[in-house]
Order: C-alpha cells, then sequence, then structure tokens
C-alpha cells in the first residue's frame, strides 16, 4: 500500500490549498492548509481518500477523524465542518475526492449480487479502512492525468473499479441504499434535496415527510439517523453557512445576509450565528476576511 501511497502523492503534488481540478470528471484534489470557512461547508456525496496528514469531520455533533490508512464516505449532502491536519513530519495535508455519480452507482450495482447479510446503520456518513486494491484503483485512474488524451476512455472504467471496491467493503451498504429508489437512505435524501432548494422557505415537516414517502414519525427518525440531524437543524446550518458565504465572500450586512437565506430576525440570525460559530457575525467575518488576506500577502 505504501508504494501506491506514494505514487498517488506524487501524481497530486501540484494540488493547492483549494479544491484543485485534475481534469478526470469529478475528481480533485486539495493540499497544504485550507481557509476555515471552506472546511464548514455543506459537502457534495464524495469518497474522499487523504494521501497525507489527517482529517476531522463533524456532522451534527459527532466527529471522525481519517488518515491515509482509512477513506471517508458520505452518501448525501451534508452540512459539516472540517479541520485538516499536517502529517507528523511536517508534510502539509493532501487529499484526493471522487464525487458521486449516482447514474454509474446504479449500473454497477445492477451487475452485483445483493450481499447476503450485509447491515449496518442507516447513516449517510463513516470511515473505514483503505484496501491495497482501492488505493491501486486510484493509482490507475489519476494516472491518465498524464496522458488527457486518454481520460474519455478509461476513466469511466477506473471510477467504476472504485465504486465496486469501496461497494465491496465495509461502506458499501451505504452506496446500495443510496442507489436503492425505495431504501430509507434514498428518500430522506429526495426530503434533503427539496431542503436544499427551498432552505430558505418556512419549514413544513408534512411536506418533507410526504416528499420521503413515510409517516411524519418515521421521517424524522429516519433524517436523524441518516444526517445526525433534525430537518430545522439541518436547515438552520444551510442558512447559517450560506450567511457566512455571503459576509466573507460578497460583503454583505449582517441584516442583508439575515435576511438573504431567510432569517425574518437579524436579532435571531445574529444568535443562532455566534451559537454555532462562536463569535457574532460581524466579527467573525472580519476575522475570516483577515486571514484570507494574511495568506493571500
Amino acid at each position: 500500500m505504501n508504494d501506491y501511497l506514494s505514487e498517488l502523492r506524487v501524481l497530486t503534488a501540484h494540488a493547492q490549498n483549494r479544491r484543485t481540478e485534475t481534469g478526470i470528471p469529478r475528481v480533485a484534489m486539495v493540499q497544504g492548509e485550507i481557509p476555515e470557512h471552506q472546511l464548514a461547508a455543506v459537502y457534495d456525496p464524495m469518497i474522499n481518500l487523504i494521501l497525507q496528514g489527517g482529517k476531522s469531520m463533524t456532522v451534527g455533533g459527532q466527529t471522525l477523524h481519517y488518515d491515509p490508512a482509512t477513506y471517508f464516505v458520505m452518501s448525501v449532502d451534508l452540512p459539516a465542518a472540517g479541520v485538516v491536519h499536517p502529517a507528523a513530519s511536517g508534510e502539509p495535508y493532501l487529499a484526493l475526492s471522487l464525487t458521486l455519480d449516482p447514474r454509474m452507482l446504479a449500473e454497477l450495482l445492477a451487475d452485483l449480487p445483493d450481499p447476503a447479510g450485509q447491515a449496518g446503520p442507516k447513516r449517510a456518513f463513516s470511515v473505514a479502512a483503505t484496501t491495497p486494491e482501492l488505493l491501486g484503483a486510484w493509482v490507475r485512474l489519476l494516472r491518465l492525468m498524464r496522458s488527457p488524451e486518454d481520460i474519455p476512455a478509461l476513466a469511466p472504467a477506473y471510477e467504476r473499479e472504485i465504486l465496486y471496491r469501496v461497494l465491496r467493503g465495509a461502506m458499501g451498504w451505504m452506496l446500495r441504499d443510496i442507489a436503492t429508489p425505495d431504501s430509507a437512505l434514498a428518500r430522506v435524501n429526495r426530503a434533503i434535496q427539496r431542503l436544499r432548494r427551498d432552505y430558505t422557505r418556512p419549514l413544513r415537516m408534512d411536506t418533507l415527510a410526504q416528499e420521503a414517502a413515510m409517516s411524519l414519525s418515521a421521517f424524522h427518525r429516519h433524517f436523524k439517523a441518516v444526517t445526525n440531524l433534525s430537518p430545522l437543524q439541518y436547515q438552520k446550518q444551510l442558512r447559517l453557512l450560506q450567511a457566512r458565504t455571503l459576509l466573507v465572500a460578497a460583503g454583505y450586512s449582517v441584516t442583508r445576509a439575515a435576511h438573504e437565506v431567510g432569517y425574518e430576525s437579524p436579532t435571531q440570525f445574529s444568535r443562532e450565528y455566534a451559537r454555532a460559530f462562536g463569535l457574532a457575525p460581524s466579527k467573525d467575518a472580519a476575522r475570516l476576511v483577515l486571514g484570507l488576506r494574511a495568506r493571500e500577502g
């Protein structure tokens, strides 16, 4: 496995401290320190593989840690906060991500038998141990950066191999569930997509439950199991994360940002923002902007 990791580190050595495209569809890389507000975000469904250093991901109060011996899977859109760490020997954090393609997953599942007795907690995020077979598939995919003309023909095959290795591993049930339309995970995901579209509007729990084709009580139970958040907490995090982006990246005032993301009361917004991020909105935004300028300068 060390040989595979070493080659992947060489292949991704030019990554920057932000999402860096590889030229391979859905595959990106990142290296070094990452601005704090970029690590607190709504993450797309993905497989995240660390090559150097470590990362902590917190979703709904639960924190998972992973490093080059493990990989992280997230099968639905989730608001989360991340913290990255350099390697103990001083090398910068370095990681790869593959955004999940539901259509490719569904096509792959059609060719695989249903596993007997494979089960697990129905949450949508977890960490599993890497294997030589999985790392080998990543190496074959990333080598295509050296021959871009081969990407259209070969990248889908190597991506399928990565998904296959994950499907056959400890997190396979998670990818199966999200690609199976009638699973509880997939039905909760339909409600999540509604929440993401309409997060600025008042929350109607009966509409979300209907979206998930569940009773209200079953919807609450499954939503919490999948996301580690209640629907109301999920909506609140969507609003606060978007407001933070507007404050930092677009220079919005606190009142304008509050109204833009659906708050009627800027006072309530400021209170919930401070509870989430530790500082009042204006102070937090000023701190983050200063940090960005210091990196650029």
